[in-house]
């Protein structure tokens, strides 16, 4: 197959990468000896057109350090290119985005695939001023009605979105590495927050609230927070207001990957994930892998962390609820097997496997010609 995929987060990427790029590095990398994959990836300052990790990248649109004129710039760019060579492909993927305005119905008769990750829906009004929030909000829940295809991580997710009978929704979950079940689990000696540093989705404002009452009853327990993101800056004009004691506590260690990463997660005693919203996790899923137990937000699309009783769950925005967890976990004498049970479930969540079903469903859509 040729594959074209809107990928509008790269490696690299100045405004960081997060779970829709590494998702379709991870399920590309077992499949590029077998097909023609090409990523369309926003500009960023030195990105350059050509082969990376076996995938050919093609970056359009104009650079700049406002993150809405690049994602606007990218959709039309995005656009010219899936106009100009979208016929040369078997089918296309794009990654949804409310703030990339595509329509790419309109420009090729190519079956498209549209790849929801998750559903902000009001959410958007607590994040941004609120005529852009309206202007999310509205295409949001508009543009999935143009498309046929699509592909959810999970049914949390796919049932947020009203769509017709005669929508064809492929489930295919985010995964983790297959290495990673074959560490030896360790019990390690801080807290840990791994993913995108974004305060208000991600609820990082919450976990610095609920942490601070932490060390009030357990002196000296460490918060490692490991990511990058769009919130980087502002997240650190968080942290220096903190009383000096709190900050000294704390450990920025910005991206991480590799042994970096492994040694980072497997250090930790747990790891929280605090998200407002989400879809499902990559990184509560590594978490898992390495026997971790988790502390979520009581969100639907973290169900599979407690229907799978590998972890705790708080009130989603509850600093005090948050808190109450962290301090349940820290004495818990299950938190071994939660960690375990964590493990368990995350066997049938490695990206080979969910290589396959991608790759199964790709080939589905062909064979119905991108017929609705």
């Amino acid at each position: 197959m040729k594959i074209l995929h809107l990928l509008y987060e790269s490696e690299g990427d100045y405004f960081g990468i997060g779970g829709v790029g590494i998702r379709a590095y991870e399920i590309y990398k077992y499949l590029k000896e077998r097909h023609d994959i090409t990523l369309v990836c926003k500009k960023y300052p030195g990105a350059g057109d050509g082969e990376r990790a076996g995938l050919m990248h093609r970056f359009v649109g104009t650079e700049s350090r406002s993150l809405t004129r690049t994602l606007l710039s990218y959709a039309s760019h995005a656009v010219q290119f899936v106009r100009t060579h979208g016929n040369e492909y078997d089918v296309i993927i794009e990654d949804f985005s409310p703030a990339i305005p595509t329509f790419l119905h309109i420009v090729t008769e190519r079956p498209i695939i549209l790849q929801i990750q998750g559903y902000t829906g009001r959410l958007y009004f607590k994040k941004y001023n609120p005529l852009y929030a309206f202007t999310l909000y509205t295409l949001e829940l508009l543009r999935p009605r143009f498309y046929d295809h699509f592909i959810f991580m999970n049914r949390k997710s796919a049932g947020r979105f009203r769509l017709g009978s005669r929508k064809h929704s492929h489930i295919i979950p985010n995964g983790v590495a297959p290495e990673l079940l074959n560490m030896p689990p360790d019990e390690g000696e801080y807290i840990l927050y791994l993913g995108r540093i974004d305060i208000y989705g991600k609820g990082l404002d919450i976990l610095l609230n609920a942490y601070v009452k932490l060390l009030e009853e357990f002196p000296g327990v460490r918060l490692v927070i490991a990511g990058d993101g769009k919130d980087r800056e502002p997240f650190n004009g968080k942290l220096a207001v903190l009383p000096r004691e709190v900050r000294n506590n704390i450990e920025l260690l910005g991206w991480v990957s590799g042994d970096v990463k492994s040694e980072t997660i497997k250090s930790a005693s747990f790891a929280v994930f605090p998200s407002r919203h989400e879809v499902q996790s990559i990184a509560a899923l590594e978490a898992m892998a390495y026997g971790k137990a988790v502390i979520v937000s009581d969100i639907p699309e973290f169900d599979f962390v407690r229907d799978a009783k590998a972890g705790m769950s708080f009130r989603t925005g509850d600093a005090r609820s948050l808190f109450q967890s962290m301090k349940n976990m820290m004495t818990h004498d299950e938190r071994k097997e939660m960690g375990q049970r964590g493990r368990d479930l995350v066997k049938a969540f490695t990206w080979d496997k969910i290589a396959l079903r991608y790759e199964e469903c790709l080939s589905e859509v062909l064979k119905r010609g991108g017929d609705s």
